[in-house]
This record gives C-alpha cells, sequence and structure tokens, in this order.
C-alpha cells in the first residue's frame, strides 16, 4: 500500500511541498509514491500555448525527493495517453500503485480533455482509494501556482518568484564557451548553456549566486548576472552569463553550475562607448554587492 500524490509540480513551489507534508502526515507509515507527467500535457495537446518551465526534469525529481517523496514515478504524455478516458487513467496509472490514499489539489483534472475532476476520482476509487483534496496554498493573498512564478519570473520580479517558490529561482546548467568578452572587459563570466524549454528572467542584471554542482559541499559564490543579447555589441543569442565577485582565477568550463537570482538590478541597455559599458559594469557589481548584503542581513534577522 501507498499515499500517492498526482500533480505536474513544475518547479516545486510552496503549494507543492505543502500538498507533499500533508499527504505523509496522512499516512506516515505508508511510502509515498509521487506523479508526474513529462513532458508538460500542454505541449503534446495543444504545442502553442506550452509554458516554458521552471525546472527540468531532473531538477523536479531531485526537488520532490527532497520535499519528502520515497519514489517519483514519472508519466510519459503522449497524443495516446491524453486520449485515455478518467478510467483508462486509473486503471493503468493509479492502480498499480495500490493507493491506500490518493492526494491532490482541488484544481486537479486528469483524463481526455481535461474531462475528470476531484468527484470523477472518487467515484472511481470507491472500495479501492481514498481522495483527499487539498486547497491551494495562499502566499502574500495569491493563490501560489506555477503560471503565477512563470509570470514573475518573465518579468524580472525575482522576490515574487522567491516568495511563491520558497526558495530563489535556480537555472541549471553547464559552462559553455563565450565570446571570452568579459575576460578582456575585466569581468571574466560563466556563460550557461541551457534547455530551449525553461523559463528564463527578463533581460537585465541581476544580483545573486553562482553554485557549482560537481562536488558534495558546493561552492556558492555571489555573482552578477547577465541576462540579454548583449546589445552593445550586437549580439543576437540571448545569455545567461555570470561574474563571480572579486574572482578571475576560476576555470570553470564544462562544470554543472546552479545560477540563482536574489534581486534585478536594472534592465538591459546599449552603449555606444565600451568606456561607458565598463563604468556601467563597475557600478553594476557595486550594486550587486549591496543588494547581496542586504541579503545577508535580512536572512540573519
Amino acid at each position: 500500500m501507498s499515499v500517492v500524490a498526482i500533480g505536474n509540480f513544475d518547479g516545486v513551489h510552496s503549494g507543492h511541498r505543502k500538498l507533499l507534508a500533508e499527504a505523509q502526515a496522512l499516512a506516515p507509515d505508508l511510502p509515498l509514491i509521487v506523479l508526474t507527467f513529462w513532458p508538460h500535457p500542454m505541449s503534446v495537446v495543444r504545442p502553442e500555448g506550452a509554458p516554458k518551465l521552471l525546472s527540468s526534469l531532473q531538477r523536479r525529481i531531485e526537488l520532490l525527493r527532497d520535499a519528502g517523496a520515497h519514489e517519483v514515478r514519472v508519466v510519459h504524455f503522449t497524443r495516446d495517453v491524453s486520449r485515455w478516458s478518467p478510467s483508462d487513467f486509473v486503471e493503468k496509472v493509479i492502480d498499480p500503485l495500490r493507493p491506500r490514499i490518493l492526494v491532490v489539489g482541488e484544481n486537479f483534472r486528469f483524463g481526455y480533455r481535461a474531462s475528470g475532476t476531484v468527484e470523477t476520482l472518487r467515484e472511481l476509487g470507491r472500495g479501492h482509494f481514498r481522495v483527499e483534496s487539498l486547497p491551494l496554498l495562499h502566499v502574500d493573498g495569491e493563490n501560489t501556482c506555477s503560471s503565477l512564478i512563470r509570470a514573475a519570473v518573465r518579468a524580472g520580479d525575482m522576490e515574487r518568484a522567491r516568495r511563491q517558490l520558497g526558495r530563489p529561482f535556480r537555472l541549471c546548467g553547464v559552462v559553455v564557451m563565450g565570446d571570452q568578452r568579459g575576460r578582456q572587459l575585466g569581468y571574466p563570466t560563466a556563460n550557461l548553456g541551457m534547455a530551449d524549454d525553461l523559463e528564463v528572467p527578463a533581460d537585465g542584471v541581476y544580483a545573486g549566486w553562482l553554485i557549482r554542482l560537481d562536488a558534495p559541499d558546493a561552492d556558492r559564490w555571489p555573482a552578477a548576472i547577465s541576462v540579454g543579447t548583449n546589445p552593445t555589441f550586437d549580439g543576437d543569442e540571448r545569455r545567461v552569463e555570470s561574474y563571480v565577485l572579486g574572482r578571475d582565477d576560476l576555470e570553470l568550463y564544462g562544470v554543472d553550475v546552479a545560477v540563482e537570482f536574489a534581486t534585478r538590478i536594472r534592465g538591459q541597455q546599449r552603449f555606444t562607448d565600451v568606456a561607458d559599458l565598463v563604468e556601467q559594469m563597475g557600478r553594476d557589481v557595486a550594486d550587486v554587492r549591496r543588494a547581496l548584503a542586504a541579503e545577508d542581513s535580512a536572512g540573519e534577522q
């Protein structure tokens, strides 16, 4: 027997973690199995409306395990799966997990054209498993959901994203070779290689951290982070580049890293003179230091 929690769980935000904690509390003697979907169902049924994602599948699984999942089952969502009726879904996906209790959010829908509701689940599970539906979490008067967090990230509102996520927004990837222009300007940066399906903050300069992921005790360095196309140099490729404050000795090519965003310092600008750009970069670094010092002070209170 098991407790089963079902959802997309993109970002594994505060509401998701609350759902998993309550699922565990319902039957602490049973293993918690989390059922999630990949790719995002919208990318299959209506690709033109598919959202960018808050995390990769690997990161989602890590976060779900950190939140208490004993096991994570991934449903490979295909066109065929999208045509399953609610009863097909229960028979093929839920029943094999032998749930005693099934936990979902109150807005959970499933089956062909999202025709199944929480009440449908209860009817299909009668005599086999109990269904518990949990209300959405409210943070700052807003319903916490992945769509809201994506909108905050796109707008560069990293504080709002963090409040809803319960942690700083993070991008993960491998450091790849860039133009090496930052090194020439006195600010060497780590250029993050990322998947195209991930949400990226609005163009601009941010205060945050660069974290190595290739060691158990990961280094976490304060960083000035640039998101954008480098318009001063007529760039057309959108990049995420991080300058670790005060460091020009780091060799990070090919290293798995995470970039965490604390706050936006300014929007993207185009400079007609490189000297003006370098001068602004100096001001940006000073602003980043102040922003991160304020973060540290707030965390100590």
